[in-house]
């Protein structure tokens, strides 16, 4: 029998070729900016014109990396930049083509995808690879990062080398973990403490983790695909959502939430990740290449990262976005039990967690 799963690929497999055919050898840059329309009317936009983003170095082999934000996002950028070291690192045999905009499809669909080899690479949510193993979300929990700096240094380390090994009886291998930094609250009120949220509605990643860190917060864990959001809010079938605010700014969120209450509660990892039979059939010291790229690409992604989040700082306060500090004792007094539950959930997660103790 036909497994839905199966389907799914099927058709998102289909809909690539007909990208890909439309789009030919020429590449275009689209842009997300200057509409109210949201992330939706930019992902239509930007898959209606088959656009995908690659440099002038390109390889006798092209590997597809399918994004679902725009191709200016700062790890969207890192990924062309990786490209072109890979190109040359390789002698011309290997290089990446970002397709952004949820162009192959959103996150969910575009991990599915790197599982069966239709798309080589992807970057997706560590929510969403906590799915495949749930260890994973002990580098996703909130709170646990005293810094940004904090957070690369442990990226950096090779203290999650085993943990991204994990995933490669399931098809697919993470290369590299990247984070845009804090995520926070978002909505039509300002909110700064955990009564404030109560009964809210709050748009969070598609994971059993995230919904019971927002109801540990104190409002309603709300899954949901991203390029959805901006629409859900303006409706009002969500009070509010939380993420960085890069991503915040990029899709325009702040049109329709234009409070953002400094709640800090999270630096999600998003993980760079190769199908497996992919990297498998690469020479060893073109592997060898890939992924020590990848590892020196975590530098790049950090700071492009934060000349961004001052940038859009700037941006949302002349668009009259109000922001708000936040005392985020209680919300971490609310967050302690499931942070200990996830920390004390394997061997793994716990020589991680030491891990992230030894780094502060």
């Amino acid at each position: 029998m036909t497994t839905k799963k199966s389907l799914l690929t099927m058709a998102l497999t289909g809909a690539l070729l007909f990208t890909a055919a439309g789009c030919g050898s020429t590449t275009t840059t689209p842009s997300t900016s200057g509409s109210s329309a949201g992330s939706a009317a930019a992902s239509s936009s930007a898959a209606a014109s088959g656009s995908a983003a690659s440099s002038a170095k390109v390889g006798k082999t092209v590997l597809k990396c399918s994004f679902n934000q725009s191709i200016d996002n700062p790890e969207a950028q890192t990924v062309v930049e990786l490209s072109d070291k890979l190109y040359d690192a390789t002698d011309g045999r290997y290089s990446i083509e970002v397709y952004p905009n949820e162009q192959l499809g959103d996150q969910k669909s575009s991990l599915e995808l790197v599982e069966t080899g239709a798309v080589e690479m992807a970057i997706v949510a560590n929510s969403l690879v906590e799915n495949v193993n749930p260890d994973f979300s002990v580098i996703g929990c909130p709170y646990i990062y005293d810094s940004v700096d904090h957070q690369k240094a442990l990226f950096e380390s090779g203290s999650l080398d085993e943990l991204f090994a994990t995933t490669e009886s399931s098809g697919f291998t993470v290369l590299a973990a990247y984070s845009l930094g804090p995520r926070c609250v978002y909505a039509k009120k300002p909110v700064t403490s955990p009564e404030d949220l109560k009964g809210m509605k709050i748009r969070v990643m598609q994971s059993d983790t995230m919904v019971q860190m927002m109801n540990a917060m104190g409002g309603v864990g709300t899954p949901m695909s991203q390029g959805d959001v901006y629409s859900a809010i303006q409706a009002g079938t969500l009070d509010g959502a939380e993420n960085n605010i890069i991503t915040y700014t990029d899709l325009l969120q702040y049109e329709v939430a234009p409070y953002f209450s400094e709640t800090n509660h999270l630096m999600i990892p998003d993980e760079l990740i190769i199908n497996t039979a992919s990297i498998k059939g690469m020479s060893a010291d073109d592997q060898k290449a890939l992924k020590d790229l990848s590892t020196q690409s975590v530098e790049t992604m950090f700071t492009l990262a934060a000349q961004l989040r001052d940038q859009y700082r700037k941006v949302c306060e002349d668009k009259g976005v109000t922001f708000t500090e936040v005392d985020i004792t209680p919300f971490q007094k609310n967050m302690q039990p499931l942070i200990d539950n996830v920390v004390n959930r394997s061997d793994m997660t716990k020589a991680i967690y030491q891990d992230i103790l030894n780094l502060r």
